[in-house]
């Protein structure tokens, strides 16, 4: 059972450090080399993660200032919809 918990910290800690390195506004992107589609899925799905590191870090963002308009901003709402259930097709109805 300790081992389990350990290795959960472990992964955790991981992907939180691996996590740190794609965050919006990390000085990856600028005016001549815009976020895409790709970036906009990816920061949507750690939107939240991006939102807590935030309130300790002034530089990171939630969304990419330097991003291509609607291909960013659709791949940042599919990620977020998606993130948090709300793809109401694929789901079962409870009766």
């Amino acid at each position: 059972m300790k081992k389990k918990i350990g290795l959960l910290v472990f992964m955790v800690l991981l992907a939180s450090l691996l996590l740190s390195g794609c965050f919006p506004g990390d000085g990856s992107s600028s005016a001549d080399n815009v976020a895409g589609f790709f970036f906009g899925v990816w920061h949507g799905w750690i939107a939240p993660v991006s939102l807590i590191y935030s309130w300790f870090n002034n530089d990171i963002n939630i969304y990419e200032v330097f991003n291509n308009g609607f291909r960013y901003n659709l791949g940042f709402y599919m990620a977020i919809i998606s993130g948090f259930g709300g793809i109401a097709v694929f789901r079962k109805s409870r009766k």
